[in-house]
């Protein structure tokens, strides 16, 4: 007896430790020897996706499935890697042909575009024209704001057009360049299209243009009077006019009759959901390839084939930290605008801490620390900005008023510093702005545990709803029953089953010897647990 009570007090000893210090992920063979353990988790719930992603050590992204027979706007939610995605991607073409990438909220991403209009609607309507028209007109737009030069060639151009509708993705694969988050992007789209397409010359023009003068690529140009001819031939008066005259293109009519942008401009919201490459909607037969006047090619990687290379050239949220200028649009009213870069700071700090217009990033605990870092001995340093590159789990914070750098042991008198958090690895490090330490990068400090995800997240098992067998199904798990409240209560004392069995034997004990006293059974089980 005291054997097995050693045996069991060894075995809950055990359990205890596991507890504490439990495994980060199942274990799942990888796809090649060089690829970190793999992860595939599907969720009920975005919120519980994006908890689990950004606690994970590995480099995992969320996506968002649907299925034929489920309900009519369902989905659930992968954290996978993009190397494990595009291999079960191309692999299970039909269980994961309803995919969608979310876009976190706050993460740095590509320039994209969604575009469609009804074809019935909008007879006259040359839909490649058009396309051909924006990249253009973007390309003008970058290069005037952001100094960023870019062609057709840098964008990538799916289509998923039908009989019905013309659609096109459009995903600026820009060099070295990308933008805070999509909803900077939107701001930048709303400036360069918004109020050019809401001036009074436009809407003249809308009210008293014919549908085939919407519809075509080189409207003529309409002569309008003005009140003072010196106005009418100024250089930015012209202008104006011919992007009004130009951008006309960009209005279509609904199904309803009604003018619309061909620019879908609500796509630009938090965690959207973006539909990707080889994709279609459900119930629809159209998913996204490469359109015919597409003129983007993917740069050869090595170990990736050209179709996975333009699979990852598709992905907006696909941007690294190293070398990228990031692009702000500060008010959606107007045309100021900020580039920042981790190697290069442009403009001053605010009051507020931040040039984007965001007081925190989506890891306040993580912005509160930092914020401890910098203010220190008199010292009040503020972060001037953040970046959250989704793609590497990585938090930049541009810092003001603190220039403490590691690398030559004193504060620089002119050039900020960076504070770079890096989510997986629970640690933070120093980065510079000066030209003589922009190649350096300070020691590693780890981050306090409270405000680790891994310590503050917990995850719920119930609500692993669902899994994927071998054959690329997803089925809804089957979930344990329920325990009564008569379980529960035997429970409590041991296993229900085991008091079953031990009555039965007593019984066949009392009837072949007689019946045993209370007294002796307490007594023996006196004896027991005092060993």
């Amino acid at each position: 007896m005291k054997k097995w009570g050693d045996r069991l007090k060894k075995v809950e000893q055990l359990a205890q430790s596991f507890q504490q210090s439990p495994l980060t992920v199942p274990y799942k063979p990888r796809l090649w020897l060089c690829q970190p353990s793999s992860i595939w988790k599907l969720f009920p719930r975005q919120s519980l996706a994006i908890s689990f992603a950004r606690s994970s050590k590995e480099n995992v992204h969320i996506f968002a499935l649907e299925k034929e027979k489920w309900l009519l706007g369902q989905r659930i939610f992968l954290v996978t890697s993009y190397s494990e995605l595009w291999h079960y991607y191309r692999t299970y073409p039909q269980s994961l042909m309803h995919c969608y990438e979310v876009i976190p909220e706050g993460a740095v991403c590509k320039l994209y575009f969604d575009l469609e209009f009804h074809k019935s609607s909008n007879t006259g309507a040359d839909g490649r024209a058009m396309v051909s028209f924006l990249i253009q007109y973007v390309c003008e737009k970058l290069m005037e704001v952001y100094g960023i030069e870019c062609s057709a060639k840098d964008v990538l151009n799916l289509d998923s057009s039908t009989d019905e509708k013309f659609s096109r993705h459009l995903i600026f694969n820009l060099q070295n360049a990308a933008f805070k988050d999509n909803m900077h992007v939107g701001k930048f789209i709303h400036g360069i299209l918004q109020e050019v397409l809401s001036s009074p010359e436009h809407r003249r023009y809308l009210d008293t243009g014919t549908e085939e003068d919407r519809g075509t690529h080189t409207p003529q140009t309409q002569s309008n009077p003005t009140k003072t001819g010196m106005l009418a031939d100024s250089p930015q008066t012209k202008r104006r006019k011919q992007e009004d005259q130009d951008l006309s293109i960009l209005w279509v009519k609904n199904k309803d009759g009604q003018q619309c942008l061909f620019v879908d401009l609500g796509v630009y919201t938090k965690n959207r959901n973006f539909r990707l490459y080889k994709s279609s909607k459900v119930g629809k037969n159209a998913a996204f390839r490469v359109a015919e006047d597409n003129r983007f090619t993917a740069g050869p990687e090595q170990g990736v084939s050209a179709e996975e290379s333009l699979f990852l050239a598709s992905l907006v949220c696909n941007v690294s930290f190293t070398g990228q200028t990031i692009l702000t649009w500060d008010r959606p009213d107007t045309k100021t605008c900020r580039t920042t870069t981790p190697r290069h700071q442009q403009g001053s700090a605010t009051d507020a801490g931040t040039l984007s217009g965001y007081l925190s990033s989506p890891h306040r605990e993580v912005d509160n620390f930092v914020l401890s870092v910098v203010k220190k001995e008199g010292i009040q340093g503020c972060i001037r900005r953040w970046n959250y590159f989704a793609s590497e789990q990585l938090l930049v914070y541009d810092i003001a008023k603190y220039r403490w750098c590691e690398n030559v042991d004193r504060f620089h008198k002119s050039n900020n510093i960076m504070i770079v958090v890096d989510l997986k690895e629970e640690a933070w490090y120093q980065k510079c702005h000066d030209p003589e330490c922009k190649s350096f990068r300070s020691s590693s400090h780890p981050l306090p545990q409270e405000i680790c995800l891994s310590y503050i997240m917990t995850m719920d098992e119930d609500d692993q709803l669902y899994s994927m067998d071998d054959l690329g199904n997803i089925e809804l798990s089957v979930k344990q029953p329920s325990h009564s409240a008569e379980d529960e209560a035997a429970d409590v004392w041991g296993d229900g089953q085991d008091d079953q069995v031990y009555l039965e034997m007593l019984d066949d004990f009392e009837r072949s010897t007689g019946e045993v006293s209370d007294q002796l059974l307490l007594e023996c089980m006196a004896d027991f647990d005092s060993h």
